[in-house]
Order: C-alpha cells, then structure tokens, then sequence
C-alpha cells in the first residue's frame, strides 16, 4: 500500500489546466459530447425516465435550482441534476466504456463537474480540468478494485468506483484541498454501492445507481466543502474499498505513474447500444454476415465465446436468451447477436424488435460459451464468432470491439452519433450545443454551454 487515498486526493488538488496534454483535453471533450447525446435522448425516450421524475415529485425533490437537467426545460437543484444526468446518461447503455477498469466513466464524472460547474459559476476550463479528474480517479480506482473479481463479488464499478470519480469532479470544482478531498473520499466509501442483481429480471437499478454515484459524490465534496468530517484512508484502509469490494486487490494500480499516463486516453466508446462485452461479436456477426452474403434461413448454428466477465452479464441462457425489457435485450448476448445478424446493423430503435419472432427463433440458434483463449488478454472485451451453415463453419476471433482507443471514431462519426441522438429532442440547437461542447475551454462561464441544451 502506498497511502493510495492521499496520493489521489493530492493529485486531485493540483491539477491545473495548463497541465493536461492537449490530446487530452481534446479527448475529454468528445468523450463529454458522447455521454451527453445519450442523456439528451434518454431523457425523452427510456422507460425509466417516468418513474425517476414521479419520485422526486413525490418527495419534493424537484424544486427549481441552478443545474441543466440535458434534454429538460426544468433547471434542478445541483445534486438532483447529477442524478439524473447520470441515470439518463447511462440508460441508453450508449456511453463510454474504459476497458481495464471494465467501467463507464462519463456517466458519474460528467454529470458532477456540470452540476457543481453550474452552481459556482466555473469557466469551460475549470469543468473539463474536473472531468479528466474524474475519469483519472475512477477508472484507477476501477482498475485497483480488479473488475473480474468485484463483479465475481457483484458489485457494478461504474456505481462504486464512479462515486469516487463524480466526487473528485466536484471537489476540483469546490476547489478544495488536499485534505478535504480526503475526507470527500471518506464519505463516497460510505455511499459507494451497486449491485449487479438488476441482471436477474432487467431492473432499472443499474441506470438509477450511477446517477446516485453523481449525486453522491457532489453531497461526499460538498460536505467536506462544510468541514464535514469524513473517514482516511478511504481506498487502502483495514475497511476500505480494496479491502470489501474484491478479492484481489491492485493497490499499485490506484496511482501508478499518475499525472503521466491518462486513463483518460484509454476510454472506448461504443457503437451499439448495449453492454460492452456484447460489442466485439456484434462486430464480427456484421462482418461475417456482409462477407458470406448470409440470411439468418442459411444459419444453422452460431457458437459466441465470451470473458467470463462477458458470460456473466450477458450469456445465461436461462435468463438472456429471450429478453423481454430493454434493459434484458441491453444484456443479451443472444437478442443482440440475433439482430445483428437478422439486419446487418444495430441502434437504438431496433429495441422495438424485442419479441420478434424472427430474432427469438434466430437466438434460438444461439450458445454463448466461455473461451479460455479470451482470458489473460490486456483487455476483456473480446469475442470468438462460429458460424455453421449448410456450407461449412465461418469462425472469427475480435480481440477488441470497435471503439476502443487503437480504433477510435473519428471527430466526424463521433459528432454524427451525438445529432442521431440529440437532434429529436434539441431540434436545430443540437449542433450549436455539440459545437459548444467541442471548445469548451473558450467559454467563461460554463452556463453558456449548458443552456443551450435545456
């Protein structure tokens, strides 16, 4: 151990701007535009939106403050805004993936650095400094918790990790110090939590705790803002997250080379709208498809090998094989795989074809299998394809999915996957905002970018 709680909040306090490389900084934005595109639509379009906007009503949570909800009218208390950007962010299952860590950063970071950016009046370059804090805590902390093992223990690191992350966010912007952001930490140890039970029945549960992670980490840095007095050594402690959220713990990984290599330049983004570990099949099942000219009639079998950590959120067949909620098909490697290889493509509005006959007899021809030649690679995210027609067996083997930094969008796809998603709701503001987000760093108040996405 190597005072991993102190050495991050350290980093956290002073980092400045002008220290950040300029890849960086560039990544960051287009990272930011990514997580919002989902927020905007998600808080028209996912079924859950209905239910989270009924509770805060019920308990008067919904009262006017100072923070953009994306995609809404209504301007909303800091912590409140925080939650519900990261549950619309992260609904859509649409944002970005950081492969170590097996986490999505965006969703608890960047909805933090906004609310609190909005509520002290910050500049564009304040809140991005904040995000890549963010995104440098909690995919470390991600990377420390070992994601084999904290999932194996059933926890999800977006919701556990990410409080940290969202609380660093806010605490960059509180401008707090060294010690207070350790006391910041203290509180997300008590308020990091996130359990994968929404995989059994397709709960909304995952997208609700990590917009919880945001607002908890803005109530963890604003408490220590008011000398609120939280626990140390938080992350390496004889009770700390290392020690109660995984069996094989990396301390080292927490900190190790911190301020000179980003996590930040490791962040993926995804092109379908469903769980990482689904992405480099539906990959290879386009590909194999447009290759061999096939029809799902020419299909007799489709054998997909997966990470363990792949088996376990999405190839159960008991439970997976034909979802009945978005959130199901979201974590299907067999209704996603089905419509890949039905249509040739997958977004967002195929999840009106949950129940086709045609994709649940395609998935019936399915088997999601753990393959040993997956495991011990620098990344998880992998997949082997088999495909058996009456020709022969077409096989291939996707390292990575696409998306990932060695074959990142480019600045043209990446603003194209934002307008698909945002210009229904923003109509023709989406691009003025998606230009906004891209120069961040020239705005003086942060207001006069979050505005034009209300």
């Amino acid at each position: 151990m190597a005072n991993e709680t102190a050495t991050l909040a350290g980093y956290v306090a002073a980092l400045r701007f002008d220290d950040i490389p300029q890849d960086v900084l560039a990544r960051a934005k287009v990272l930011t535009l990514d997580f919002l595109g989902s927020a905007i639509r998600a808080r028209r379009d996912a079924e859950s939106t209905p239910s989270l906007l009924a509770m805060l009503q019920a308990l008067s949570l919904d009262a006017d403050g100072e923070a953009t909800v994306f995609g809404d009218a209504k301007r909303r208390t800091p912590a409140v805004a925080a939650l519900l950007n990261g549950a619309f962010g992260h609904s859509l299952d649409f944002d970005d993936t950081h492969a170590d860590s097996s986490l999505h950063p965006s969703a608890p970071v960047v909805p933090a650095a906004f609310a609190v950016g909005e509520l002290v009046g910050a500049s564009g370059r304040d809140v991005l400094t904040a995000i890549v804090a963010g995104y440098e805590v909690c995919c470390r902390l991600g990377n420390a918790l070992d994601p084999t093992s904290h999932y194996a223990r059933g926890f999800h690191p977006t919701a556990t990790a990410g409080t940290y992350g969202a609380a660093a966010a806010a605490a960059k912007l509180y401008g707090l110090s060294a010690e207070q952001i350790v006391s910041a930490f203290g509180v997300s140890g008590s308020q990091a939590a996130g359990s994968l039970q929404f995989l059994v029945n397709g709960a909304w549960n995952k997208r609700y705790q990590v917009g919880a992670a945001a607002m908890n980490g803005v109530i963890a840095a604003t408490l220590a803002k008011n000398d609120f007095l939280g626990s140390s050594e938080s992350v390496e402690g004889i009770h700390g997250l290392l020690v109660g959220y995984t069996d094989t713990p990396h301390h080292d990984k927490a900190v190790a080379d911190l301020g000179q290599v980003y996590e930040t330049m490791k962040i993926g983004v995804k092109p379908y709208p469903s769980c990482r570990y689904t992405h480099a099949a539906i990959d290879a099942l386009i590909a194999m498809r447009r290759e061999h000219n096939l029809t799902p009639d020419q299909v007799k079998r489709v054998e997909v090998g997966l990470h363990r950590n792949g088996i376990t959120l999405t190839g159960d067949a008991a439970t997976k094989r034909h979802p009945s909620s978005i959130v199901g098909g979201q974590f299907s490697m067999f209704f996603t795989g089905a419509l890949a290889l039905d249509q040739g493509s997958f977004g967002w509005d195929d999840y009106a074809r949950l129940g086709d006959p045609a994709i649940d007899a395609l998935a019936d021809r399915f088997d999601v299998v753990q393959d040993s030649r997956l495991e011990g690679k620098t990344h998880p995210f992998g997949a082997r394809v088999s495909i058996t027609t009456e020709d022969g067996v077409h096989e291939r083997i996707y390292a990575d999915p696409s998306g990932e930094p060695n074959s990142f969008p480019t600045d043209q796809a990446m603003a194209q996957k934002f307008l698909q998603l945002a210009r229904p709701v923003l109509d023709g503001r989406a691009q003025q905002f998606a230009d906004a987000i891209l120069t961040l760093e020239r705005h003086g108040k942060v207001s006069e970018v979050t505005g034009l996405a209300r």
